[in-house]
């Protein structure tokens, strides 16, 4: 299980990333949402649904999530 966190910001193409925590691309706290304790990125992405209608895995920390 890792924790993972949904990016309150959303990037430059409208993107709110999920990230795994430990990631080198990790939002700061006040930028973050807490999705849960998961087994799986596509858990993660799930949840941050349930926040933002546009959500997209990190490459470098969710890339299995990750769509181009």
């Amino acid at each position: 299980m890792s924790r993972y966190y949904v990016n309150d910001n959303a990037q430059s193409n409208g993107d709110h990333e999920v990230h795994k925590s430990g990631c080198d691309y990790m939002p700061q706290d006040g930028n973050r949402t807490f999705l849960g304790n998961l087994s799986h990125c596509m858990f993660a992405v799930q949840e941050a649904r349930k926040h933002y209608n546009q959500v997209n895995g990190c490459y470098y920390c969710s890339n299995s999530c990750h769509t181009s």
